[in-house]
């Protein structure tokens, strides 16, 4: 039955944009082609009646993405971030995805909380206020804490969010094999494990001792990083679908005049912003994924806060070091640099001319950096970029989804505080120190080093591995066959090279002494 109930959620999802008059507002504000429009309006006309009525008070977009649910309502918010894509009319329509859906009842709320903590909000807050904030997963109340009088955040889980999410994602499967069965072409771009790495992200989300693990790591990763905070959870009193943390004082980064009016340096802000994600994802590999305006506040002293981890990106080492190379390489506009590292990570076939790599990229920089600091945009370059690799042959990487998307939306909050801002200059103090602290001498002595503390640990285990295997190796009745060779010089290599790091690390530790 799965397949009948995805094809009906689907026509229903058409249904709903043609029925609220969403259709004709989003293909207008992205100005899509005439073919396209009359193609939309000819398939959704028919089927209008079966769509969701929404709320009428809300306009068209909006009216039916809340409709739609909350899967629907979270690529609603990333919209939301890019007036450029969607227009400012529109984005600024999207916005109140973020921060300002309907809250659902206060005594639902306090049942939750009750259930979850095992005792009524009564004996565990002296204040607790109705929402002060609700999106598409939670909302959240502000209370004052009965055993010591803090003020703190408690959010709460909407009551059916993850059979929501449950039945949107299961038609976003659908979806997706679908399109791969249509058009084998799109199989590079993995559109299956697009959806897959997607509900591993929202389901993450909905467990909010998740949230809560993700927040203090975070803290703990930051807590040296100027001009930035972040509010510590209160673990005693969150479980699955309740978290309590610090209250965040401050004002919404997406409230550009009341910033202004306070007297914050706005174009000092949208480079702080761009410069801190930079720095978590390159430095830590642990990054907020979530960075739109409902998740980031000013403080007074100008600080910016970040709060709701519920959306969390992870990159190991080295494809942080790809990445930093790559985008180094368009800052510098060295194009050769940048087609060399594609090529050395495995990102494009090697049976591919990387000279003509090369000049396709440049195809893609020269316009964007010839362009004036307000078309220069990394989203386009990611979506020339996307083009380019298309024709190479190069597979989507599920890996950097979070990275990339998480990449577009920073780029549409720092250019809703200042759209002159040269991203590529803001950007690249960040990857110079990163490059300088970990591609340079430093970085290769640092990396031997852990080489031989590996090498160490299993130093033990290596003699009696040798006594072991060397004499069935010596005793091979096809000693000459090409395989047993084989495998007698990769024993022999390995032993040379575990001797050598061991050299290596004993220079080391005498160096470092």
């Amino acid at each position: 039955m799965r397949g009948p109930h995805n094809i009906w959620r689907l026509i229903r999802t058409g249904a709903t944009f043609e029925r609220t008059g969403a259709m004709g507002a989003a293909l207008d504000a992205m100005n899509a082609p005439a073919r396209i429009r009359m193609a939309a309006h000819v398939l959704g006309w028919p089927f209008a009646w079966l769509g969701y009525k929404g709320d009428p008070a809300l306009p068209p977009v909006t009216r039916a993405i809340t409709a739609l649910g909350p899967a629907y309502i979270k690529f609603g918010q990333i919209l939301s971030t890019r007036p450029d894509v969607v227009g400012p009319e529109l984005a600024e329509q999207l916005s109140m995805l973020q921060d300002r859906l309907p809250p659902f009842p206060q005594d639902q709320a306090l049942a939750i909380i009750a259930e979850a903590l095992g005792q009524p909000v009564d004996a565990l807050f002296d204040e607790f206020s109705e929402p002060v904030a609700a999106a598409s997963i939670a909302q959240v109340h502000r209370a004052r804490r009965a055993d010591n009088g803090r003020e703190v955040a408690v959010k709460v889980l909407r009551p059916s969010v993850e059979a929501d999410f449950r039945r949107d994602i299961d038609a976003f499967h659908f979806a997706a094999g679908m399109i791969e069965r249509i058009s084998p072409a799109t199989r590079r771009l993995r559109p299956r494990d697009v959806v897959t790495h997607f509900e591993t992200v929202v389901t993450g989300e909905l467990d909010l001792r998740r949230e809560a693990s993700a927040a203090s790591e975070f803290a703990e990763n930051t807590r040296e990083d100027k001009g930035m905070r972040v509010p510590r959870p209160h673990w005693h009193l969150s479980a699955r679908r309740v978290l309590t943390s610090d209250w965040a004082e401050g004002t919404p980064l997406g409230d550009v005049a009341a910033l202004r009016a306070a007297g914050h340096d706005l174009p000092a802000l949208a480079a702080r912003v761009l410069q801190l994600f930079l720095q978590h994802a390159l430095r830590d590999g642990f990054f907020h994924a979530d960075m739109h305006q409902g998740n980031l506040k000013v403080g007074a002293d100008g600080d910016v806060i970040m709060y709701d981890f519920g959306i969390m990106g992870e990159i190991d080492e080295y494809t942080r070091r790809v990445y930093a190379e790559i985008l180094m390489g368009f800052i510098r506009r060295d194009y050769m640099r940048v087609a060399r590292v594609h090529f050395e990570a495995g990102y494009v076939p090697r049976d591919r001319d990387m000279a003509e790599f090369a000049r396709a990229l440049r195809a893609v920089g020269e316009p964007i950096f010839g362009a004036d600091a307000s078309r220069i945009s990394m989203a386009n370059l990611l979506a020339y970029l996307f083009e380019v690799t298309e024709r190479f042959g190069m597979r989507t990487r599920t890996e950097l989804i979070l990275l990339q998307r998480t990449m577009v939306v920073v780029e549409g909050v720092a250019r809703s505080l200042d759209p002159q801002m040269n991203m590529w200059e803001a950007a690249r103090p960040v990857v110079e120190n990163y490059i300088r602290d970990n591609l340079g001498p430093k970085a290769a002595v640092r990396d031997l080093a852990r080489s031989a503390q590996v090498l160490s640990r299993y130093a033990p285990l290596l003699p009696e591995f040798l006594e072991r295997r060397m004499p069935e190796m010596l005793r091979e009745p096809d000693s000459r066959s090409e395989d047993a060779r084989g495998k007698r010089g990769g024993l022999l290599a390995g032993m040379a090279a575990g001797a050598f790091i061991a050299l290596v690390s004993v220079a080391i530790g005498v160096w470092l002494a």
